[in-house]
C-alpha cells in the first residue's frame, strides 16, 4: 500500500469514533427491498466475511470511468498531497459506459445534434442558447485534454481524438426548412464559425458519398458540415489517465470490488468520515475505506450509490434505464468511403433520443461504421449489472414520480415498445433510409451501454424525465454523484469544475486553485463566444497540440445583434448520448 499524506482538517487519531446509528429499514429502501427480497431469497447464502482490510483515504471515487478519472487528475493537480482511492467493480477500468463500443463517441459540442437548437413554439425561431453551452463545455474539454498531452499525462493523440466532421442530413420540406432555420440561426455565435449548409445533392454527395449512392433521385435533401467535428474514444482517454494516476504514490487503483454500503462516522456527537464497505467480487472478501470526500461517477451505477448514503437530497431522484444497440460495420473498403458523423432528425411522434446517426469511430486502431441507435430495455442499471438493479432503487419517495412520468412521457414507452419488437431486417431497412447500398452480409449488431435517465420530483408534474447531466451533492459537500448521462464524457472536465463549486467552494476560491486551474483550462471562466479572437487562439493551440487534422475555420463574427434566442437559457433536452 502506498504511503498516504492526509488533508489537514483530518481529524486527531485520538478522537473516538463511531459509526452514526443506523435505523434498519427506511422509507428510502423499503419498496425496494420487498421487490427484490423475492429474488435474492432464491440466490446462494453468502459465507461468512472474510479477511478485513481497513484503511483511510480523503478522497474516494466509486466508479473507474471518464467522471471519476477526469475527476482524479484534476485534483491530483490541485492537491498532490492528497490521498485518492479509486474503487471499480470490474477486473478493467474504462470497461462500462466509458468504453468506446459502448457509446457513438461524439465529441457533443452541438454541431449535428439537432435536440440542442429547438424551436420555440411561441414564435417559430430556432433556440441556440443550449447549443451555444454544450459547445463551450466542449472547448473546455479540448483545452482540458491538450493540457494532458502537454504533460505527459496523455500520449498519442490520434488514439483518442480525430478530427470527424459533425453533419446533419434531412428530408422531406418540413425538415428542409428547420435546419435552414437552424444554420441561420447559429451563424450568430463564432463557435460555430465554418458550418456549410446545402441543398445540392453533388455538394453532399462529395461530402458522404455512401449516403447518396442508391438513393432516389428528385428527393428534397440539405445538409450541414462542420470540420470542428470529432470522433473521441473516451475509454482510451480514462484508461491512460489512470496508468498515469497509478504511478503516483497517493493514488491506489482497487478493481473487481463492489460498493455494499456507505454510512457516515461520528466524532463526539458530530459527522465526520465517510466509512464506505467494498467486497471482492470474487472471495467476498471485506475492505472498508474511511474517506472525507465520496465521489459516485459509476454511470448507472451512481443513483444506488447515492440512496445507499441516505442523503435527504437523494429522495427526489429515481432511474429509468435504457440500453442501445449499433450496426457495425469493419470492412475497410465501406469504412474508408465515409468520413463524418452524420446526425437525422427524429421522425414525427418519436422523442429526441431515438436521432438516428451515421458515425465514424476510431477505436482499437482501426476505423469503424456505426448506425444507430435503437434502443433496448433492460432493468439494470449498467451493461453488467443486476436485474436488480432498477426494483431495488424504487423507493417510497420517487415511486409517485416515476408513474408520473410514465403517464406523462407515454410517447417514450410508445417508442421503446416499437424498438423492441424491430426485426433484423426492421433494422436493416432503418440504415438504408442513410446508406441506401448497405448490404445484410457486412453489418453486425452490437449491443452498446446502458444509461440511466433521471426521474426528478416535481412539484406541479409530480416527476419529470430530465435526460440531461446533474450533479447532486448532500449540504456539507462530503459526498457528491453524477447522474443522468447527455453530454457525458465530451463534457466532462467541464461537469467536474462545476462540481468543485460545489463541494469545495473554499479551496476554489483560493489563489493557488485560481492560478492552477487556469494553467490547464487557460480561459477558465471566459466565455468564448463572448470573444472571437480568444477563441480563434484557442482553436489554433489545441488543434496543433491534439493533432487534428483538419484545419480550424477562420473564426466570423455576427454584425447584427444577438437574438433572443441565444441569450434565454432553454430547458435541457433530451439525448441518449450513445
Amino acid at each position: 500500500m502506498p504511503k498516504r499524506k492526509g488533508m489537514t482538517m483530518r481529524p486527531d487519531a485520538n478522537d473516538t469514533i463511531s459509526p452514526a446509528p443506523q435505523t434498519g429499514v427506511t422509507r428510502r429502501n423499503l419498496l425496494g427491498s420487498a421487490i427484490v427480497a423475492g429474488g435474492a431469497a432464491a440466490l446462494p447464502i453468502a459465507h461468512a466475511d472474510a479477511a478485513t482490510t481497513e484503511r483511510t483515504v480523503d478522497v474516494l471515487l466509486i466508479g473507474g470511468g471518464i467522471m471519476s478519472a477526469t475527476l482524479a487528475v484534476l485534483l491530483r493537480e490541485l492537491e498532490p498531497t492528497w490521498t485518492i482511492e479509486m474503487v471499480e467493480r470490474l477486473d478493467k477500468v474504462a470497461d462500462e459506459s466509458s468504453n468506446g463500443w459502448n457509446n457513438a463517441g461524439t465529441g457533443h459540442s452541438a454541431l449535428c445534434e439537432l435536440n440542442y437548437t429547438p424551436v420555440n413554439k411561441a414564435d417559430g425561431k430556432v433556440e441556440i442558447a443550449k447549443a451555444v453551452e454544450i459547445n463551450e463545455q466542449f472547448q473546455v474539454t479540448r483545452q482540458f485534454l491538450s493540457h494532458q498531452v502537454d504533460t505527459g499525462i496523455l500520449a498519442n493523440p490520434r488514439s483518442f481524438i480525430n478530427s470527424t466532421p459533425h453533419m446533419n442530413l434531412v428530408w422531406g420540406d418540413a425538415n428542409v426548412a428547420f435546419l435552414q432555420k437552424r444554420h441561420a440561426a447559429l451563424q450568430a455565435s463564432p463557435l460555430f464559425s465554418g458550418m456549410e449548409y446545402t441543398t445540392d445533392p453533388k455538394q453532399i454527395s462529395q461530402w458522404v458519398p455512401v449516403m447518396m449512392e442508391g438513393r432516389a433521385p428528385g428527393t428534397k435533401l440539405a445538409a450541414t458540415r462542420s470540420p470542428l467535428g470529432t470522433d473521441c474514444d473516451w475509454g482510451e482517454v480514462t484508461r491512460q489517465y489512470i496508468a498515469s494516476l497509478n504511478k503516483q504514490d497517493n493514488f491506489t487503483l482497487t478493481t473487481g470490488h463492489e460498493v455494499r454500503s456507505l454510512e457516515r462516522e461520528t466524532i463526539g456527537g458530530k459527522k465526520a468520515r465517510w466509512r464506505v464497505t467494498a467486497r471482492d467480487m470474487k472471495t467476498d472478501e471485506k475492505q472498508i475505506i474511511k474517506a472525507r470526500f465520496v465521489f459516485a461517477g459509476a454511470g448507472g451505477g451512481a443513483l444506488p450509490i447515492l440512496q445507499k448514503s441516505g442523503i435527504p437530497e437523494a429522495d427526489d431522484y429515481a432511474g429509468f434505464p435504457v440500453g442501445g444497440s449499433f450496426l457495425v460495420a469493419d470492412k475497410p473498403e465501406i469504412t474508408h468511403r465515409h468520413l463524418a458523423k452524420v446526425y437525422g432528425k427524429a421522425a414525427v411522434g418519436s422523442p429526441p433520443m431515438s436521432v438516428p446517426h451515421l458515425d465514424t469511430r476510431f477505436l482499437d486502431g482501426k476505423q469503424a461504421l456505426l448506425f444507430g441507435p435503437f434502443a433496448t430495455f433492460s432493468t439494470k442499471f449498467l451493461k453488467e449489472g443486476s436485474y436488480f438493479d432498477l426494483p431495488a432503487s424504487v423507493t417510497l419517495d420517487n415511486f409517485r414520480p416515476m408513474l408520473a412520468v410514465g403517464w406523462d412521457d407515454f410517447d417514450l414507452v410508445e417508442y421503446l415498445a416499437g424498438q423492441l419488437i424491430m426485426s433484423d431486417s426492421d433494422r436493416m431497412d432503418a440504415l438504408r433510409e442513410y446508406f441506401p447500398g448497405a448490404k445484410d452480409g457486412d453489418w453486425r449488431l452490437w449491443q452498446a451501454g446502458q444509461r440511466v435517465q433521471i426521474i426528478k420530483r416535481d412539484p406541479e408534474k409530480g416527476g419529470v424525465l430530465r435526460l440531461g447531466t446533474e450533479i447532486v451533492a448532500s449540504k456539507d459537500g462530503s459526498i457528491a454523484a453524477l447522474l443522468g448521462a447527455s453530454p457525458g464524457a465530451s463534457t466532462a472536465p467541464s461537469i467536474m469544475l462545476n462540481l468543485l463549486k460545489k463541494v469545495f467552494p473554499n479551496h476554489l476560491a483560493t489563489a493557488g486553485w485560481q492560478a492552477k486551474i487556469r494553467e490547464i483550462v487557460p480561459t477558465y471562466g471566459v466565455m468564448l463566444n463572448e470573444t472571437p479572437d480568444v477563441l480563434a487562439e484557442h482553436w489554433a493551440s489545441t488543434a496543433d497540440t491534439l493533432q487534428l487534422a483538419i484545419p480550424s475555420p477562420t473564426v466570423s463574427v455576427a454584425t447584427t445583434q444577438r437574438p433572443a434566442a441565444m441569450r434565454v437559457k432553454p430547458d435541457r433536452s433530451p439525448d441518449l448520448a450513445l
